[in-house]
């Protein structure tokens, strides 16, 4: 059995599903990938158990046949190829040997029938949503996500679809991330799914494919599969509940600030230098046209900015995370922030000046 392919058509698929193999597994087959060749096409599948990713390219064989190879080698052969490289791949035993030019590759192969698969269960709703406007949503609030929390359900990601809208939400308890976009959508009443980590951050390198102009998503009890153009990507689903949002988000923020996101992002980061490295935190002076921001560290060393704003109200002074506060000017796109304060002991709520499609919630911190 012999397969034919050209370099640059399956190197980009290998990277993508390899992002789903993790370096560490208990199982020798899930560092594999699986491979299936049908008139004319070859399928590659990658899975944790978690997420599962299909990609399928054309290729040439001299017939039909499935087998795993290891991932990372196999892609790692292929980078190492050089640019129009033809690969030819022949199958014998328990061998596979690779070959472009005068390089020559073997790699052992197991069975394809010992391969996992997630097979979905429960009933499901299927809805089509605009490729761009979904990795928007994501990027805009995946930084938020927990990283290894011992509340499971905050390790992850909401995406709530109603009636023509869509929103994602993120928090770890200390910030929170909200976006929102209306789109045609139709479903049978509201739909939430909380994504884990890993699955938002593979997802979200899917829909970067700029050919793509909307997606086929398929929801059900325990997981999401969303069809994109020659890619299957699922992932299972986390079990739990997520808490209620809405009431992290203030309602009675008296002081309203209004400042130059890219001034205040490079004030911030200046500061940031002299911050202590394990709490981040930094002291925001709000004062009648004028933000005045100090850091200091245990080798008592100090740094302080100062900017303008347009802001009228009284003196307030509130540390945050600069970490925090530089990932949400990260994501917030406009030239102009405005921020919400109540007073020293309430969260500031941030978005875009004129728009609050996208809103983020920062906790404060005690200096």
């Amino acid at each position: 059995m012999k397969i034919y392919a050209n370099r640059e058509e399956i190197l980009s698929p290998l990277l993508l599903v390899g992002g789903v193999i993790e370096k560490r597994q208990t199982m020798p087959i899930l560092t594999n990938i699986l491979l299936q060749i049908q008139q004319g096409r070859m399928t590659i599948t990658a899975t944790d158990m978690e997420l599962e990713l299909r990609i399928a390219v054309a290729v040439e064989s001299e017939g039909e046949s499935e087998f795993t190879l290891p991932g990372r080698k196999f892609a790692d052969i292929c980078r190492a190829l050089p640019d129009g490289a033809r690969i030819e791949i022949e199958i014998s035993g328990e061998k596979a040997t690779l070959r472009s030019g005068k390089s020559r590759f073997s790699l052992g192969i197991l069975p394809a029938r010992d391969y996992p698969s997630i097979e979905p269960t429960g009933a499901s709703q299927r809805f089509s949503l605009p490729r761009e406007r979904l990795r928007e949503l994501l990027e805009r609030t995946q930084f938020a996500m927990a990283q290894q929390d011992v509340r499971y359900y905050l390790n992850g990601l909401l995406l709530e679809i109603e009636q023509g809208m869509v929103r994602a939400v993120a928090t770890d308890g200390h910030r929170l991330a909200l976006s929102q976009a209306s789109c045609e959508v139709e479903t049978e009443g509201s739909i939430q799914m909380l994504i884990p980590r890993k699955g938002v951050l593979e997802l979200t390198k899917m829909l970067g494919d700029p050919a793509l102009e909307s997606v086929e998503v398929e929801a059900g009890s325990n997981h999401i599969r969303l069809y994109m153009g020659s890619s299957i990507f699922t992932s299972k689903l986390i079990d739990g509940k997520y808490p209620d949002y809405q009431r992290v988000l203030p309602r009675n923020s008296e002081k309203k600030v209004l400042v130059d996101r890219e001034l205040l992002k490079q004030a911030l980061s200046r500061t940031a230098i002299l911050s202590n490295e394990k709490y981040r935190g930094i002291n925001f002076f709000f004062k009648s046209g004028s933000l005045q921001m100090q850091a200091h560290n245990p080798e008592q060393e100090e740094a302080e900015e100062e900017i303008e704003i347009d802001y009228e109200g009284e003196e307030l002074s509130i540390g945050f995370n600069v970490g925090y506060m530089l990932d949400v000017l990260g994501a917030i796109k406009g030239e102009r922030v405005q921020m919400a304060l109540g007073n020293a002991n309430t969260s500031c709520l941030l978005h875009e000046e004129g728009s609050d499609a996208s809103r983020y919630v920062i906790m404060p911190m005690r200096l």
